[in-house]
């Protein structure tokens, strides 16, 4: 393979993440997929409907990229989630931040980017705090203090720290074997409790924005862990996942590619810089819920209500960025991206990220009722 074959396969996987997250863009925007509106249903009404689309989506995620994995197409091993280092503090505490934060900012870096494209000026200025706040973590001021406390903290784990691994002890033939039975018990668990409930059913739109979301995260493993994937880039003579900002194999996911975003636009006559499958995904999101937006007409102008309502969302995207950066992931980073891969590290964070939403919708809870 020539220099230029490698340009081709770098364009093809970009534009095909681009595709993917623009459908994924249309079924989330059509069906007010959100995380944070999940975790706030629950807690404030008892309503579980957009709960349980997020853990009908991640139970479709963790089923085919099981799936991928089995078949020999992908190796999770060889993603940011799945290595050896188990980084637990980090995940706790990155996934507190982000859970807070998504909370302040009235949505997760998906929906912010969701929100941006039908019109919402406060989610684009989140955005752009997100973003420098994830990019100072990844590489600046906040990323000295990362490396230097909470990412010390760590276990290392020989055999990777996905579940069919861990529980094989080094067993390659048991380990695939466990691959099947893990996506079977956790996916199609998942998938289970959200179709337990009538009213879940019973709307169609629910199901169908589940699989499209669910199936995205599998189809943009796909694109970067097989068809993106050389055993031997003929510059490096080194395996290497063409197209992605970690150079391992990727699935969507929107905090640091966020910062890439914004490190693309301000570098733009470098070279060496070009659209990743991270920026290809926020680009297809924000192109996809804009094209609903338009086609529905229900794009809107919407700005900040005042100083607190602009201080909360500052805030929030500062955390944010920070918080994803930390836990390796968002809610779909790790919430989706990284449990498909079955990682330990990944079912801590969305736990974390769980319970900082959770803090989060009580705490604005109780600043409403103190003021009342």
């Amino acid at each position: 393979m020539t220099e230029a074959d490698v340009a081709s396969l770098q364009h093809l996987v970009a534009w095909a993440t681009f595709a993917i997250a623009f459908v994924v863009g249309i079924a989330m925007s059509r069906s007010n997929f959100c995380t944070m509106g999940a975790v706030s249903d629950v807690v404030n009404m008892g309503d579980w409907t957009r709960m349980r689309m997020w853990l009908a989506a991640i139970g479709v995620a963790v089923l085919g990229t099981q799936a991928l994995a089995w078949a020999g197409l992908i190796d999770p091993a060889k993603s940011i989630y799945a290595g050896p280092k188990l980084l637990w503090l980090s995940n706790v505490v990155g996934g507190l931040m982000f859970g807070f934060g998504m909370v302040l900012a009235s949505g997760c870096g998906t929906k912010t980017l969701l929100r941006a494209g039908a019109g919402n000026l406060k989610s684009l200025v989140v955005f752009v705090v997100l973003g420098i706040s994830a990019y100072m973590t990844l590489r600046g001021l906040f990323g000295v203090v990362r490396v230097g406390t909470v990412d010390r903290v760590a276990i290392e784990l020989a055999g990777g720290q996905d579940l069919p691994r861990l529980l094989s002890g080094g067993d390659a033939a048991l380990a695939r074997t466990l691959r099947l039975v893990a996506a079977l018990v956790v996916g199609g668990g998942l998938i289970a409790f959200a179709f337990a409930s009538k009213m879940f059913r019973e709307e169609r739109g629910n199901a169908l924005a589940s699989l499209v979301v669910g199936a995205g995260v599998v189809a943009v493993w796909y694109v970067s862990g097989h068809v993106g994937h050389l055993e031997e880039d003929p510059r490096t003579l080194e395996e290497v996942f063409i197209g992605t900002n970690s150079t391992r194999m990727e699935s969507l996911s929107y905090v640091a590619p966020s910062a890439y975003a914004l490190e693309l636009l301000m570098f733009w006559s470098d070279k060496s810089k070009y659209v990743t499958l991270g920026i290809a995904s926020v680009l297809g999101l924000v192109a996809g819920s804009a094209t609903y937006a338009l086609a529905t007409r229900t794009f809107r102008w919407e700005g900040f209500q005042g100083p607190e309502d602009t201080a909360n969302h500052l805030v929030g995207g500062l955390l944010m960025g920070a918080g994803g950066v930390t836990a390796l992931g968002c809610t779909i980073g790790q919430g989706m991206s990284g449990v498909s891969t079955l990682a330990v590290g990944s079912f801590v964070a969305l736990a974390a990220i769980v319970a900082g939403g959770v803090a989060g919708v009580r705490y604005q809870v109780w600043r409403v009722e103190r003021m009342a």
